[in-house]
């Protein structure tokens, strides 16, 4: 089977995408926090998942988390310390482009912390999750899977394109040949911080529109029950003639090309 048509993909996304707004009001109104991590495969299509949920949201009410590596003051504080501040309010929906996770990821894979650090995160982790569901916050985890053919066909894609190619850095250059490990790596994080509480699924992203409806789907059917979409709003007639554009310094204007 090919890739999902583009069409397709649209036609069923875009009534999705109103429950996602009936969702993200409901949040606000009734001041929940939401907490969505997005982990998986290099390549993998994360940021385009994070894009068809958020492009329709009020941007008042979510953020994207998507933090570079740690600073040198970062790196000598509690290891869960630098994702605390980045944590929703009440009524905000937090949506995480990698996350804590890292530590049982990347940086178990490539050698970047110890495996006392390792063994330390596995313990402590489901511990912080806990409290931050224990306060209220709903959070949900995905990993997004994709085959290395598929995987290998998407970096040759970005190393090709100038508007992708920022996306490949050289520690995704480093994992192509660690493949299995990171397999394993998840296989591993997932049996130790796996809680009905903060539980965590798989997604199927070798096709990525499909990989999109499957996981937005999901989520809408994984949120409590909401009440659902507003009524059509009537605008009331406006009482005077519409009104033009009149400025009092003309030379503030732009060059008009199109």
């Amino acid at each position: 089977m090919g890739d999902m048509k583009r069409k397709e993909y649209e036609a069923a996304l875009e009534p999705m995408q109103r429950e996602l707004i009936d969702a993200q009001r409901w949040l606000m109104e009734a001041g929940k926090r939401l907490v969505i991590v997005f982990e998986g495969r290099d390549a993998a299509g994360k940021g385009g998942a994070i894009k068809a949920i958020t492009q329709v949201l009020n941007t008042r009410g979510y953020r994207v988390v998507a933090l570079s590596k740690p600073s040198e003051a970062e790196r000598g504080q509690w290891y869960f310390q630098r994702y605390i501040g980045h944590l929703p309010c009440a009524g905000e929906i937090v949506l995480f482009d990698r996350s804590w996770y890292n530590r049982a990821g990347v940086e178990q894979v490539m050698g970047y912390c110890s495996e006392a650090e390792y063994r330390q995160f596995l313990e402590q982790c489901p511990v912080f999750e806990r409290l931050l569901t224990d306060a209220g916050t709903l959070l949900v985890k995905y990993w997004l899977t994709v085959d290395q053919a598929q995987q290998e066909e998407r970096f040759a894609e970005r190393a090709a394109d100038p508007f992708k190619r920022w996306k490949i850095s050289p520690v995704d250059l480093a994992a192509r040949e660690k493949y299995a490990e990171y397999g394993r790596a998840r296989d591993a994080m997932i049996a130790a911080t796996h809680a009905d509480h903060a539980p965590w699924y798989l997604v199927d992203f070798n096709d990525q529109r499909a990989g999109r409806l499957n996981l937005i789907r999901h989520l809408l059917d994984w949120l409590p029950d909401h009440p659902a979409q507003q009524k059509p709003l009537k605008l009331p007639r406006l009482k005077s003639k519409p009104g033009k554009e009149k400025v009092a310094d003309a030379t503030r204007w732009i060059a008009t090309h199109w």
